[in-house]
């Protein structure tokens, strides 16, 4: 597959003004004198000045030291050393000292910890609630390897809405996202819906990296039985030579018709779509203005990469279906995407049913 060279100029679309304004500047030595991260800065977003001129950021909890090494993320990655148990109280002073109205909540991977830092997201939630009641707080979680105990802890702390990307297609997801699997973000976006029907969801997919328009569909389709409210797309930079490259350029043409398709075909509530698209952008006017549709027809937590859900009747919850599913053009069985024969539902981390002796088990770290 040819790629684009590192060193090759960005389109005119994806060029931005450097950030530098009084806001950016006020809002930067208020994160330094807090000793706190933004997923702005650590993963190099391109709205940064945009957004931090508007008096908004996303707030990375957990450190800034990620356990998973996703080939796609800037993030620093390693084995963090401790957990800062006053984090959750200097974000919430930094968020009042700031009034905002939204605030987006995310964090590194923790997989060392026991609720991979969960308890922080509740912690962290409640004190921005208690010192800021009219804020509303949206948090994009990482996967938690799959624990439902740690997912309903966030939940009881009654984010706005719950984000957690899926990052790319299934057939890149192992070379993509090495420590995460595509049906666990699934099916754990669905298994929120189980546990609180009216919860915003919200994931993410990044283009560029080599999908194919087929694939971009199926994953919309597999999103959608989720029941996933709402999906941003947006374009991969690469962030170093160390990162996987950029397979093409997407246009804003482009980004516009896969809104359209989101909306309209597969009944996303709202699909936020363009070159320089993240997944906070724009998120307080999401906020306020898109409902939770009901649950979909995933609802349970799965281990693993594992065959699309139509494939398996029996393990779809039968449940009213908010809108028809759309006629496709997309093969269940593509000849480059092998697909497994099971699912497994897991509930908890540390208590996964094994896979059938025939199905072959996903790649990656388990994370």
């Amino acid at each position: 597959m040819d790629t684009i060279p590192i060193t090759s100029r960005k389109p005119s679309w994806l060029k931005v003004r450097s950030p530098g304004g009084p806001n950016y500047l006020r809002l930067k030595r208020l994160m330094r004198s807090q000793s706190l991260h933004t997923v702005c800065e650590e993963a190099g977003c391109p709205n940064i000045g945009e957004c931090w001129e508007a008096g908004t950021a996303t707030f990375m909890i957990l450190g800034d030291v990620c356990t998973r090494a996703c080939k796609y993320c800037a993030v620093a990655h390693g084995m963090p050393t401790e957990l800062d148990l006053d984090e959750p109280r200097r974000v919430a002073e930094t968020i009042a000292a700031m009034d905002l109205d939204h605030v987006v909540i995310t964090s590194v991977n923790r997989d060392e910890l026991a609720d991979g830092g969960a308890s922080i997201y509740a912690a962290t939630i409640r004190e921005v609630r208690a010192r800021l009641p009219h804020c509303s707080v949206e948090v994009l979680i990482p996967d938690f390897k799959g624990d439902e105990d740690a997912l309903r802890a966030v939940m009881d702390a009654r984010p706005a809405i719950l984000g957690h990307n899926l990052e790319t297609v299934e057939r890149l997801h192992p070379d993509v996202r090495p420590g995460g699997r595509y049906w666990r973000s699934i099916s754990y976006l669905g298994s929120a819906k189980r546990i609180d029907a009216s919860m915003l969801t919200k994931t993410g997919i990044i283009l560029g990296m080599g999908e194919r328009a087929s694939e971009i569909r199926r994953a919309m389709a597999d999103l959608r039985e989720a029941a996933v409210d709402i999906l941003t797309l947006g374009q991969y930079l690469r962030p170093s030579a160390q990162h996987i490259p950029v397979a093409r350029w997407v246009t804003p043409d482009e980004f516009r018709d896969w809104k359209r398709i989101g909306e309209e075909e597969y009944g996303f509530r709202h699909v936020e779509s363009g070159p320089l698209v993240r997944s906070s952008y724009h998120a307080k006017e999401q906020a306020r203005e898109v409902e939770a549709g009901g649950p979909g027809r995933i609802q349970e937590v799965l281990e693993a990469d594992v065959p699309a859900p139509a494939e398996n009747p029996s393990l779809l919850a039968d449940v009213p279906r908010n809108v028809p599913r759309p006629s496709m053009n997309v093969p269940r069985h593509m000849g480059d995407v092998p697909r497994p024969s099971g699912l497994v539902p897991l509930r908890k981390a540390g208590r996964t049913a094994p896979l059938p002796a025939t199905t072959p088990r996903a790649s990656g770290t388990g994370g």
